[in-house]
């Protein structure tokens, strides 16, 4: 990671150069976030990257945005290389080539609270230690969501922030978008606009101390007879558990 020092420097973002990377299991159709019909407290709603889902339920829906909660050990589909390796296991280089198959995996680590702004590239995603107390703020680039149904679907991006506690701000991953561009999996163009989100990002969020970071949600707790919700029933999902090993 890469700390970040002096001012951010945000530009208009063209967020239509990225348009092409948006994938989805279904066809839709699709609205963008932050309009009604919403979800209510305690509904179930996939979050999804792509094809990837994972499960959680929802903690406020409405015009500003999705706040949602990602329990421990909940079941997510997601994908990994075919010949059995972990992705992280593989060179930079190959991370963004070949062929993929659909797993299910398990979210490890402690329940998150994702918080989608609407209209944002990117969500915010609040760590905890084990005490309860802010590790620090995760915020994932990517495509602004839309909807449809109980369906969030957005893009992951690659390049990512992280926010200690103390509002220090470091650059996660930009070796691999870098990586990503160079074999072609990006363009130029769109990695530069990824670039300029991260700036936007760290404008609002770092310096601006946007609402996604508030106190509200570092103390939020789940309900405790929230049950953690299952995968949907889909093609992807029925594929995913024929072909994942059991652990």
């Amino acid at each position: 990671m890469t700390r970040l020092v002096g001012s951010a420097h945000p530009r208009e973002v063209d967020l239509a150069a990225l348009a092409s990377l948006r994938q989805a299991e279904g066809d839709g159709p699709w609205s963008a976030a932050g309009a009604a019909p919403f979800l209510a407290e305690g509904d179930v709603v996939q979050w999804r990257y792509g094809r990837r889902c994972d499960p959680m339920r929802v903690v406020r829906d409405d015009e500003r945005g999705l706040v949602a909660w990602l329990a421990a050990d909940t079941a997510i589909l997601a994908s990994a290389p075919d010949d059995g390796r972990a992705l992280r296991e593989l060179p930079l280089a190959e991370r963004f080539t070949g062929k993929r198959v659909a797993t299910i995996g398990t979210w490890f680590g402690g329940g998150v609270v994702r918080i989608a702004p609407t209209g944002r590239p990117w969500s915010v995603w609040v760590f905890r230690e084990d005490d309860g107390s802010l590790a620090g703020h995760y915020v994932n680039l990517e495509l602004p969501h839309r909807r449809h149904g109980d369906e969030t679907n957005t893009r992951d991006l690659v390049l990512d922030l992280w926010i200690e506690p103390s509002g220090e701000a470091w650059l996660k991953d930009a070796d691999e978008l870098q990586a990503a561009v160079d074999v072609g999996r990006l363009t130029s163009v769109q990695g530069d606009e990824i670039r300029a989100m991260g700036e936007w990002a760290r404008a609002e969020l770092v310096e601006g101390r946007d609402w996604p970071l508030h106190e509200e949600w570092t103390r939020w707790q789940p309900p405790a007879h929230w049950a953690t919700p299952a995968l949907p029933d889909t093609p992807l999902v029925r594929e995913a558990r024929a072909t994942t090993l059991p652990t």
